[in-house]
């Protein structure tokens, strides 16, 4: 039979190991939170008030720094997007639960991907936004 000392070290080996799985498939999920975030920003209209490169329009403010704004932490933002406020929209009837957590994964990216062009080819940011 092992000792606890002499198993101890291998014990402790095992619960590391075991550990960082779930570490490495979260970052993952989130890279592609972010890339279906960027998308789902070009596609659902945040363009069209926020800017293409979030740098903000006379509709609505620059997104660009959200990411490092501690005023923004990701709770804020998502009751943002689902309640709207000022002049922004809600969108808790257009976008699913799923769809608000890549938008924030997105927002709060240290490095948000460029936004990929349509399939289609159209801009986006010229179409009308959905009314809600």
């Amino acid at each position: 039979m092992v000792s606890f000392k002499s198993g101890f070290p291998f014990i402790l080996l095992a619960v590391f190991a075991a550990l960082s799985f779930p570490v490495n498939a979260a970052s993952t999920d989130s890279d592609a939170d972010v890339k279906s975030g960027a998308v789902l920003y070009r596609d659902k209209g945040c363009a069209r008030c926020h800017g293409a490169a979030l740098d903000g329009t006379p509709k609505g403010p620059a997104l660009a720094a959200i990411n490092t704004d501690k005023e923004w932490p990701a709770e804020k933002m998502t009751d943002h997007i689902l309640d709207g406020g000022q002049k922004m929209p809600p969108f808790r009837e257009s976008l699913t639960d799923d769809e608000i957590t890549q938008l924030v994964a997105f927002l709060r990216a240290k490095d948000r991907p460029v936004l990929p062009q349509p399939a289609n080819g159209s801009d986006p940011a010229a179409t009308p936004a959905p009314k809600n």
